[in-house]
């Protein structure tokens, strides 16, 4: 079963939920928005750590692109063998910053970035193989350009991917200026195409790369702003760049002219300072944009704190209140149900007056308003039910008394003219048959008497003088329809305060008699006393089925604890009786599992009603009135 909540749990719980929900909404726009600032703060980072050296490593992969053709061509003298080794080494110490820098930047990363550090890193993993053909002459020039081809283009890819960022503007002039690198990137190809004397499908090559390279060239123009665009222009209208649009026409017609290498190199240096310039101005356009976004990030966070505790101080509020207003609730139902019903109980069962005040809830809210007066309606019919109900019970209880005691007089008349008869029998079987009699009006006098019990009423049976305690089991054992499988063990010489002798024979005779009926009908129901510590325990043992641990527990309980008497529930009048009796003189009983299999009630009689066994009450044993009549009982034993 579920845990129960308070009522202020359950509002605080119903109203947390738009609540949490206010937040995390605050919470998502506040870090979206500062998400926004940090990343464009983080573009100079990212231009630093990835883009600049990714920028500088194509510089050194172009330069040796074209030292390598010269290889490859043979027509490289030792000067420019040796500028080639060179040139090698300085590529490749732009790689090892490169790898270095991208490990620290790998962490803060998007994935796309990652992704293209590793794209990037698994083709520079190619270049020694590069290098070794070209040295061992088994790379044509072709081949030999496109292989670092690929190597560009992964780093241009990777700059693609640094240069994402949430600022539209930014974004789209990052790419205008990386397609302008680009176009330089596909000049230094033209540059190594051609090397030496192209053939017909270098000249063709060479033209596909002139006409993408003008193409990226005058789109981005169109589209670059003003200070950019700036820069740009300024290279494009000068002289040189004119002079190099027509050594590209005369490459592709076949005639190189021979101050290409000079001029395209120049160009190609001019270009690069220029898109240097140009990133270094983009990443600085990010800073004031970053701090403008962080600006409306705090006022945004700012205004939504301000609002969620608002909305927090009024909920809270009006939860408060409402959560008082049904504990008041609640502690009124309370005390009806754990105090003002019970005492009217108790005080009808004690026969006395009652009156109950009326129930009154405050509160300003209508429904608990009606609930209170709901409430006070029930209390009003409760205390008529408590009413009616204790008058049924006292009913029912003068029945019982009633009958019980027409029933003992009839039975008392009808002991005085057995036991006349038995003085009087001569004849055996006879004498046998009234002792019977006999006993069977003995039972049903405790049955009369238990009657006069369930109805809260005294018997009336009682001694003036203590009785032996083992002549209180013997009588016991003789008011049980199947006495003659009892078995009464040796006791102790101790007596019994005689008015509680009635009630504990009774007592005993009731767990007896529920000894015998169940167990099987062969087996004998042991019954020993001996003196205990806290009084003298009388133990009532059978060898039947047993009982389960539950069920000792719930009979141990009603022991203990004696309910109201249930008109419903007669299959436990027995065990009723019992513990009434028990309640009545402080004796308690107790059931346990046997060693043999059946059950062992246990009767542990109080010290103060125990006492030993004077001289005087050793020389008379005689009974006082009434008749106890443990003696003669144990003459119907001995004569079956």
């Amino acid at each position: 079963m579920a845990r129960s909540r308070t009522i202020r749990v359950k509002i605080v719980g119903l109203l947390l939920v738009p609540l949490v929900s206010m937040v995390t909404l605050w919470v998502i726009i506040v870090a979206v928005t500062a998400g926004e600032s940090l990343e464009l703060r983080s573009y100079k980072e990212r231009w630093t750590n990835l883009r600049q050296p990714a920028s500088k490593l194509i510089s050194e992969l172009q330069r040796e692109r074209l030292s390598s053709a010269s290889l490859v061509v043979d027509r490289a003298t030792a000067d420019e063998q040796a500028e080639a080794y060179t040139q090698r080494a300085r590529t490749d110490t732009a790689r090892e910053r490169f790898r270095q820098l991208s490990e620290l930047s790998r962490g803060s990363s998007t994935p796309a970035v990652r992704t293209e550090i590793d794209t990037v890193l698994t083709q520079l993993a190619h270049l020694e193989g590069i290098r070794g053909e070209i040295d061992a002459g088994l790379s044509p020039i072709l081949p030999t350009i496109e292989a670092y081809n690929a190597i560009s283009d992964a780093l241009f890819g990777l700059q693609r991917s640094v240069a994402l960022i949430d600022d539209i503007p930014i974004y789209e002039q990052s790419r205008l200026v990386i397609n302008l690198g680009y176009a330089k990137e596909l000049l230094t190809r033209e540059q190594a195409i051609a090397v030496g004397d192209p053939g017909e499908e270098e000249r063709k090559l060479f033209t596909q790369l002139v006409g993408n390279r003008r193409f990226l060239i005058d789109q981005a123009l169109a589209e670059l702003d003003a200070p950019l665009r700036e820069i740009q222009v300024g290279i494009i209208t000068s002289p040189a760049y004119q002079r190099l649009r027509i050594m590209e026409e005369q490459i592709i017609a076949g005639h190189a002219p021979a101050d290409w290498p000079t001029a395209s190199d120049a160009l190609a240096t001019t270009i690069q300072e220029a898109q240097n310039s140009a990133s270094i101005l983009l990443s600085e356009r990010a800073e004031p944009v970053a701090d403008a976004v962080l600006v409306r990030a705090l006022v945004l966070a700012g205004t939504g704190l301000v609002v969620v505790v608002v909305s927090i101080v009024i909920s809270l509020r009006m939860g408060n209140r409402l959560s008082r207003e049904l504990g008041t609730l609640r502690q009124a139902a309370l005390e009806v149900a754990e105090s003002r019903l019970p005492q009217v109980v108790r005080k009808l069962r004690q026969g006395e007056e009652v009156e109950v005040p009326a129930l009154t809830v405050p509160g300003r809210t209508a429904e608990i308003q009606d609930v209170g007066k709901a409430f006070a309606t029930v209390q009003q019919t409760a205390v008529e039910a408590a009413v009616g109900e204790a008058k049924l019970r006292a009913g029912v209880g003068q029945v019982f008394r009633n009958l019980a005691r027409r029933s003992q007089t009839l039975l008392h008349r009808q002991r005085i003219q057995l036991d006349g008869m038995q003085r009087t029998a001569t004849d055996p079987q006879a004498l046998d048959d009234l002792f019977r009699l006999d006993h069977l009006t003995t039972r049903m006098r405790r049955h009369a008497e238990g009657l006069i019990i369930l109805s809260g009423a005294v018997p009336g049976r009682g001694w003036r003088k203590p009785v032996p305690l083992h002549d209180v089991v013997r009588g016991a054992s003789a008011e049980v329809e199947d006495y003659t499988r009892v078995s009464v063990s040796p006791m102790p010489d101790h007596s019994l305060a005689g008015p509680v002798v009635g009630d504990v024979i009774h007592l005993i005779a009731e767990l007896i008699e529920n000894a015998t009926v169940f167990s099987p009908p062969h087996t004998a129901v042991t019954v020993r006393g001996e003196l205990a510590a806290h009084g003298f325990a009388i133990e009532v043992e059978d060898r039947g089925l047993g009982l389960s641990e539950e069920e000792l527990a719930d009979l141990n309980e009603r022991l203990a604890n004696p309910p109201e008497f249930d008109l419903a529930d007669s299959d436990r009048l027995g065990l009723f009786v019992v513990a009434r009796l028990a309640a009545r003189h402080d004796i308690r009983v107790t059931l346990r599992g046997s060693p043999y299999g059946g059950t062992t009630a246990i009767v542990l009689i109080p010290g103060e009603l125990v006492s030993e066994r004077t001289s005087s009450e050793e020389e008379s044993d005689a009974p006082q009135e009434p008749d106890p009549e443990p003696a003669r009982r144990m003459r119907v034993v001995t004569s079956d």
